[in-house]
């Protein structure tokens, strides 16, 4: 029979709104491949999806106005000017995504961030110390710029900091000692890890101490594989050097001798848990100049018979030497602003008055590993101050990718939490941000043995009587290596989301606790196939596996369009769109259109809460993957819509969809219309030509019109998203 076909072409102008484009009869549009139904089922086996409509065995329920969004990320000076434009807003939106999150990139690269130049310093007189914005109403906040810190010193935390001009010593955060936690200070020790990046032999070190110094301290030797390992664990244990361990230190420079004999090790580690509490060079009217500790170097060696110490030898191909600490201290001056335009973030004003928060509540972030809670609890006060819609707050940027031990992260949590609650009892705070990983973050092992990060992490809030004040767990999810991406690589992802989402219910968050994804792609360094059709594939089955799993809130990245790069699998675009380096869109990248599938076909905003349902289907290649997935949602419109993901490359599927009650034990199909909606590789090819890359054909997905019914098939194109939407009798409430 003649079917209509609705073409939907997301062209017309920049604002890329959805359009009819045409009302033509199948039959009279050559090459194009649709669902077959009835006696026009393709020739090939025909599989059943089914869905398991039984009312108490729905798996989640969440409203895509709060559940289904994008993300904001650092841009330039002029980026800001022009990613905020009124067409490039309107591209941005146009892609279905809801709620915003802000990213802070500042406290990724180690800097502190002044979310306002408006404010003051501890130290007025040399305009340095820790800066607090003021809340106050002046001009509207457009640009926000990022500070160096000094006291980072010789410490790279395991990130890539930002770069400042005066670096001076390392200094441990003042906000992890006794006269902030209220605890003593050997409950949050602080370190100093030396990697020689190979194993040498060691039996000494020099330190040349600042203050406030370590008056009890041990140096200690790793044994295993990497200590700094905490996405695979840091397989191994420290050991004491048989003379490394310290009491009534006096600070200064010293040479300590630690063992008779050399220890061949890659890792040295001071580890401090007494100070001097005596000031460093800003003086004593400040109590943070005089807590934790300070250390302007280390050098791992060893000492002749006449006591001269000699620096580890290094070959030609050893890698230089790098430090990571435990924490640093947020001291910096108005000399360590970095003010290049390539690197700032937007100003909160053009943030929330843009219309690029989609008219709803916004996540933004408050620094914390590098900030004051002074300055965090200004900060909301200012938003709430010019009644912008705020809805989470996440507390700081990757601790684990900073190796900040999950205690020092809770104790710091607990302050900055008191300081905003302060403001706002009822705003949702929540972290701890995690980077992407795939399976539980280990750390060394405390005095109990446990090693989990987020166990520890919600023990330390549950024990001090903090958990309320943990309203969301978020983390990112950058799930695979970059160069080593291919299709069976697209099987994985569903089984990842979902466990990742098992282990930190695992680790002890409670089950009211939402998990939320506030950053995610392909990978955490730009690939190829991130503008391939591989792309879309893949973030249907992570949006769907991902809520499938008992997710919260699935945040994209990014929503600004961003320029193509190289990369070892090919030009690519983290973004929705080829954009020049201008940001002006020439294009659209399969992300695009996947987020069209989810955001306008498969759910639908404004509307209410979708409950989810299991939906499975019995398609699978010869090594047992799963080559058809599929998510099935109840509607507020009372439709039943399923996302089918056909992840084979080279072969459609046709299939069946059978919704079953266990209580009735009866099947129920499809009635009456039923929308059928895909994008694939007929209308996506990505050209991979250098700096010309693009697509083509670049879109859109196509839909056309079924009826529904008992012996109605639908053939899903290889390598597709597919969306089918309709009523089933006796299924509508």
């Amino acid at each position: 029979m003649g079917k209509t076909d609705y073409r939907i072409a997301f062209r017309g102008p920049l604002a890329r709104t959805i359009i009819v484009t045409a009302l033509v009869f199948f039959a009279l549009i050559p090459g194009a491949t649709f669902a077959q139904a009835g006696s026009d089922a393709s020739s090939s086996q025909i599989a059943t999806v089914r869905v398991d409509t039984t009312p108490a065995h729905v798996i989640n329920s969440f409203d895509p106005d709060s559940a289904l969004g994008s993300s904001m990320d650092v841009l330039s000076h002029t980026g800001i000017d022009q990613v905020y434009s009124p067409h490039i807003v309107q591209e941005a939106l146009s892609a279905g995504w809801g709620p915003i999150t802000y990213r802070n990139n500042s406290e990724l690269r180690m800097a502190a961030w002044h979310w306002t130049e408006n404010g003051a310093w501890s130290d007025a007189a040399n305009k340095s110390g820790y800066f607090t914005g003021s809340a106050e109403l002046k001009e509207p906040l457009r640009y926000i710029l990022s500070y160096a810190l000094p006291h980072r010193g010789f410490s790279t935390s395991g990130d890539t900091p930002l770069q400042g001009p005066n670096l001076t010593y390392w200094k441990s955060n003042p906000y992890l000692t006794s006269k902030f936690t209220n605890e003593r200070d050997s409950l949050h020790p602080q370190w100093v890890v030396v990697d020689l990046k190979a194993e040498k032999p060691v039996d000494a070190v020099r330190i040349s101490w600042a203050s406030p110094y370590a008056t009890t301290y041990q140096v200690e030797y790793w044994v295993g594989k990497d200590a700094l390992d905490f996405d695979f664990g840091p397989h191994g244990e420290w050991e004491g050097f048989s003379s490394g361990i310290i009491k009534n230190g006096s600070g200064g420079t010293i040479v300590l001798k630690l063992a008779e004999t050399p220890v061949s090790t890659r890792f040295v580690r001071v580890l401090m848990t007494e100070s001097s509490n005596t000031c460093d060079e800003h003086g004593a009217q400040d109590v943070r100049n005089c807590v934790g500790y300070a250390i302007r170097e280390i050098r791992a060696g060893s000492v002749d018979s006449s006591g001269a110490f000699t620096e580890v030898q290094k070959v030609f191909t050893d890698k230089p030497t790098t430090y990571t600490s435990s924490s640093i201290d947020p001291w910096h001056s108005a000399a360590d602003v970095n003010a290049t335009g390539n690197y700032q973030h937007s100003g909160f004003d053009v943030f929330f008055t843009s219309g690029i928060t989609n008219n709803l509540p916004a996540m933004i972030p408050v620094t914390m590993l590098y900030g004051t809670p002074e300055d965090a609890a200004a900060e909301i006060a200012y938003i709430e101050n010019r009644k912008y819609d705020l809805g989470y707050v996440e507390m700081g940027e990757e601790p684990d990718g900073k190796h900040a031990m999950p205690e020092d992260y809770a104790a710091l949590y607990i302050q900055w939490a008191a300081a905003i609650h302060k403001v706002d009892p009822k705003l949702k705070l929540g972290g701890p941000v995690f980077e992407g990983v795939n399976e539980d973050i280990h750390v060394w092992p405390d005095a109990q043995g446990r090693t989990s990060w987020m166990g520890r992490f919600v023990d330390y809030l549950k024990a001090h009587g903090h958990l309320a004040d943990l309203a969301f767990v978020s983390f990112e999810h950058y799930p695979f290596e970059p160069c080593t991406i291919n299709w069976k690589t697209l099987y994985t992802e569903p089984q990842l989301m979902k466990h990742i989402l098992q282990v930190w219910r695992d680790d002890g968050v409670p089950k009211d606790v939402p998990l939320m994804v506030t950053e995610n792609h392909l990978a955490s360094n730009l690939t190829g196939p991130m503008t391939t059709i591989f792309a879309a594939l893949w973030l249907a089955d992570n949006v769907g596996s991902f809520f499938e799993g008992g997710g919260a809130a699935f945040y994209h990245s990014p929503i600004q369009p961003q320029g193509l790069q190289d990369s070892c699998l090919g030009w690519a675009s983290w973004s929705n769109f080829v954009a020049d380096d201008n940001y002006n869109i020439r294009g659209y990248t399969s992300p695009y259109f996947a987020a069209h599938m989810i955001n306008l076909e498969w759910v639908q905003h404004r509307s209410g809460a979708h409950r989810m349902f299991p939906s499975s289907s019995d398609i699978k290649d010869s090594e047992g993957n799963a080559l058809v997935t599929s998510y099935a949602l109840h509607r507020p419109d009372g439709e039943w819509s399923l996302m089918l993901v056909n992840r084979d490359e080279n072969n459609p599927h046709t299939i069946q969809v059978a919704f079953n009650d266990s209580k009735s034990k009866q099947s129920k199909y499809f009635s009456g219309p039923v929308r059928f909606a895909t994008f694939g590789s007929e209308q996506y090819v990505w050209i991979n030509d250098g700096q010309n890359s693009h697509a083509d054909p670049d879109g859109p997905p196509v839909a056309t019109m079924l009826q529904g019914g008992l012996q109605d098939t639908f053939t899903l194109p290889e390598a597709s998203v597919t969306v089918l939407r309709g009523k089933v009798e006796g299924l509508s409430n």
